[in-house]
């Protein structure tokens, strides 16, 4: 019982210095939020649960504020493995005629990117072993 009442006390001392870990109500504690993560992951073993509190605290108001609505409806629309291609692209500073060998001629890459055209799974295998990434990514 005894560390309860410690780790309580603990909890509330945390809060007190740091009210958004709780719940954030603004722009400025969400940048706060994101602020100090971005120092305690110089440290991430040490700051691990301090980290993960806050990353879902973040988490939550991204899922829950105004400002990030179209986003995140935008980003449900989106086709895993296209973003994957994208991400992949931008990464490696990529075009679309830079997929020959892993997906096909440009005309092809872009109907994928458009959606209008599904990966293969010999497409992915393709994709994956190149950028030895799993092919899980693109699901």
């Amino acid at each position: 019982m005894l560390a309860n009442a410690a780790i309580t006390q603990a909890a509330g001392t945390l809060t007190t210095n740091l009210p958004y870990l709780a719940g954030i109500d603004s722009e400025g504690q969400y940048n706060d939020a994101l602020a100090l993560i971005d120092e305690l992951i110089d440290q991430y073993d040490k700051n691990i649960v301090l980290i993960e509190a806050l990353g879902n605290v973040i988490g939550r108001y991204e899922e829950e504020c105004e400002t990030y609505e179209y986003l995140n409806r935008r980003q449900t629309d989106i086709d895993p493995g296209v973003a994957t291609i994208k991400v992949l692209m931008d990464q490696h500073g990529l075009s679309i005629s830079d997929f020959e060998n892993e997906i096909g001629k440009k005309s092809l890459v872009s109907l994928i990117l458009a959606g209008k055209r599904n990966l293969t799974r010999d497409h992915i295998l393709r994709l994956s072993k190149r950028f030895s990434i799993k092919p899980a990514l693109f699901f």
